[in-house]
């Protein structure tokens, strides 16, 4: 039974890419933003304290951040870094298993795929799809 409801062709998972480009970019633009303010958005909290003026509030970019994560979710992305803008596509091969098409922002299209149980250290080409 497959992990994920939703499994996108190679094809549909290139023309999504093509149009979430940009979200990407701003994610890793807000998490490198956060964290130069000394914000851990794994944590959800200020690195050593409640924030650098006491109020413990959430800095305006987390909100945008959440935002994009939750829109790419919704549409059966799964984001697997902030960092690097690394996500994934659920797939089924032709031998019916479920694996990830991945993407690294940078990369020139989707190149790569993996088992859903190496990661990215067990990436392969597409060409072996």
């Amino acid at each position: 039974m497959p992990l994920h409801a939703r499994h996108f062709t190679l094809g549909e998972a290139r023309s999504l890419l093509s149009m979430i480009l940009p979200d990407l970019s701003r994610i890793v633009a807000l998490k490198n933003s956060l964290g130069a303010k000394g914000y851990d958005v794994y944590r959800h909290r200020y690195f050593g304290g409640a924030g650098p003026n006491g109020s413990g509030t959430y800095p305006q970019e987390l909100d945008e951040l959440v935002t994009i994560v939750r829109r790419l979710t919704e549409q059966g992305v799964l984001v697997k870094s902030l960092d690097d803008g690394l996500i994934d596509f659920p797939h089924i091969r032709e031998n019916d298993e479920e694996v990830y098409l991945c993407y690294k922002l940078g990369e020139e299209d989707i190149l790569f795929w993996h088992p859903i149980d190496s990661g990215f250290a067990g990436r392969r080409s597409t060409t072996q799809l």
